[in-house]
């Protein structure tokens, strides 16, 4: 492990999208990266997955098993155009936030192929300079999460080189794949950012322990949305959903599985720590999963790294 900077000031943003509106989601997380950076003076800015253009919770667009209904198809078309391409003018505007406030900034979004008409679940890391690290695309969509993105391609498991460590990303169920969380290890990460939708209790248990396992800082990005939320003229029917559909629990673990920062409920706001990166080194004495607590000779890992 190369040396790293003592202490990281990571924000966890935990804000409620503009449903299938990329300009307006856009602007909203421009608003709040520049409030973040004015209370926070933040190395890291993380927010959740799908910020852009929001999680579609609960729809279907009119898939079933065998069939679709096109009505629903105008559904699909105004999430399709709202999401984003890459690189493009919304990329750019956040590129040019980090830029200006000089820090990390990990964003979830709706992918756009440039070329072909398939939909990515995807990561994106802007540089302090306005640069941007390569995308990453979850592997494997979710269940009904199919009928809207594809499997990823490409961006399996990028990283980005920091003065605190190796930072990569996770979206969401990612996480329960051991190998894919292997990857990540092997890699070296000391910030392990999950880009997700997980608001019940039982996935705060997978927090920690991933978090101690990976002897990694866990920063783990919710989304928090209200039926409100969503657009009117929408096909589907949406009455059936709870007044909140994403409660949220943003919060922040370090390696020793212990909170730095607790969960956020029911609510929009910031999740704020200063991490203590020599944590990240002490808690390699007694576990290290790719070094001294490792069997290589008799348990053998590898992965595409395209």
């Amino acid at each position: 492990m190369k040396d790293l900077r003592d202490t990281l000031r990571a924000v966890v943003v935990q804000a409620e999208p503009v449903l299938f509106d990329k300009r307006a989601c856009v602007d909203r997380a421009l608003y709040l990266i520049d409030e973040a950076a004015e209370k926070y003076r933040p190395d890291l800015v993380v927010f959740p997955e799908l910020f852009i253009p929001g999680y579609p919770f609960g729809m279907n667009f009119g898939f079933s098993v065998g069939t679709r209904d096109d009505k629903n198809r105008p559904d699909w078309l105004r999430y399709y155009r709202n999401s984003a391409v890459v690189p493009g003018p919304e990329t750019e505007a956040l590129a040019a936030a980090a830029a200006r406030h000089h820090l990390y900034l990990s964003m979830g979004f709706s992918e756009r192929d440039a070329v072909n008409g398939t939909l990515y679940n995807a990561n994106l890391i802007f540089n302090p300079d306005g640069t941007m690290g390569p995308v990453k695309r979850k592997l494997k969509p979710t269940g009904s999460e199919r009928v809207v993105w594809g499997d990823a391609d490409r961006g399996f498991f990028p990283v980005t080189e920091t003065p605190w460590g190796p930072l990569g990303c996770l979206i969401c169920w990612e996480s329960y794949m051991p190998l894919a969380r292997m990857a990540l290890y092997e890699k070296g990460v000391t910030v392990y950012i999950s880009a997700n939708t997980n608001d019940n209790p039982e996935w705060q248990d997978a927090v920690r322990h991933i978090a101690r396992e990976g002897r990694c800082f866990f920063i783990n990005a919710d989304l928090f949305f209200r039926k409100s939320s969503y657009p009117e003229g929408l096909h589907e029917d949406l009455s059936g959903l709870p007044d909140i559909v994403c409660r949220g629990g943003s919060c922040i673990a370090d390696p020793f599985g212990h909170y730095a920062a607790p969960p956020l409920w029911d609510c929009e706001g910031f999740v704020f720590a200063e991490l203590d990166m020599s944590l990240a080194e002490k808690a390699k004495m007694e576990l290290d999963v790719c070094g001294h607590y490792a069997r290589p000779d008799v348990l053998r890992f590898s992965f595409d790294d395209r």
